[in-house]
């Protein structure tokens, strides 16, 4: 098979990132087509921002209710006043941290449509660090609204295999990017009010981080919201990145008590948990030594295999500390959430 060839799986293709898939790719979004894409983040399903159709065909595909708002995502920071009406902070952000898993919440300009935006005046803009997807963007020549290409509050895709299991035949076109290098959705920030910087999801530009940025504290957003009303941006729903097996979290997990623990039930550490033993088939972890960037990379991976294995309940143990661990703690409070 010839690196330009797509493999074929049910009616969804899958395609190596070369020049002639590229091209053929950008003239689907530039039809007004939409294209399952990687970003360092996860995967999201991408289509033309400035178009009203394509980005009802990707809530139509997700699945996803129309009052969650979509992150458009840019290639080059000049093209950002094109979306959104920047103020200094934002842009201090964005010489700092894009491109980059960070999102702002910006006032929003006439080019992007309404449903985009739940109706809202603001938008929520991004420019990815994956050098294929922002390749991606600059041969379609429009901004890409791309949330995660997955059904609306099932757990997140990290690979192209995973947007082809869980949406199949709702997506025709995936572009392979490898595994997301950083497994976690971006941080989003809301700066329409400058002088108020809030954040409304964690991710892998923490706080901290932000708030060192712009010489400010930032403030945390309300709790999250019911119903859908009032939401900013994505991942701000109670329930979200969910599994269909009930997830059960606890702040302090032992080998020992998982390895008594029901064989039907699954048992999640951050790190390898000692006093386990050997053999069992119903204890994991998602980082050997317990780095926080190892567990977040793989963190909706095992999620979506420990879904798969039949399991009864996934016992999940909670990161403990700041910085990342804040983003890693929200996406498994959502997916634990009744």
């Amino acid at each position: 098979m010839s690196p330009s060839t797509p493999t074929m799986a049910r009616s969804a293709r899958i395609y190596r990132g070369t020049p002639r898939n590229l091209a053929l790719l950008a003239r689907r979004l530039r039809a007004g087509g939409i294209v399952a894409v990687p970003t360092e983040t996860v995967y999201g399903l991408a289509g033309d921002a400035t178009r009203a159709a394509a980005c009802r065909r990707i809530f139509a595909a997700k699945g996803r209710p129309l009052y969650d708002p979509l992150i458009v995502h840019i290639a080059s920071l000049r093209d950002l006043a094109r979306v959104a009406l920047p103020n200094p902070a934002a842009l201090k952000l964005a010489r700092r941290f894009w491109p980059g898993p960070l999102t702002m919440v910006l006032p929003k300009t006439g080019a992007v449509p309404d449903v985009a935006t739940a109706g809202l005046t603001s938008v929520a803009v991004r420019m990815p660090a994956h050098p294929l997807f922002r390749r991606l963007i600059r041969l379609a020549g429009v901004p890409l609204a791309a949330p995660s290409a997955n059904p609306f509050g099932y757990v997140s895709p990290t690979t192209a295999d995973h947007v082809r299991k869980s949406l199949g035949s709702a997506v025709r076109h995936i572009l392979d990017g490898g595994p997301s290098r950083i497994g976690l959705e971006s941080t989003i920030v809301d700066l329409r009010d400058p002088r108020r910087p809030t954040l409304l999801r964690p991710g892998a530009i923490t706080r901290a981080e932000i708030a060192r940025a712009l010489g400010t504290p930032v403030r945390s957003s309300r709790k999250s919201r019911a119903g859908g009303r009032g939401l900013l941006a994505p991942g701000q729903m109670p329930r979200h990145y969910s599994p269909r097996t009930q997830v059960v979290l606890h702040a302090r997990l032992t080998g020992r008590a998982a390895a008594r623990g029901e064989a039907d039930e699954a048992w999640l550490f951050v790190s390898r948990p000692s006093g386990a033993g050997g053999g069992q088939g119903n204890i994991f972890w998602l980082d050997a030594r317990g780095d926080l960037r190892g567990a977040a990379r793989r963190l909706f991976a095992a999620l979506r295999e420990l879904d798969d294995g039949r399991f009864r309940r996934i016992h999940v143990e909670r990161p403990r500390g700041a910085g990342l661990a804040e983003a890693l703690n929200d996406r498994l409070l959502r997916a634990s959430a009744r």
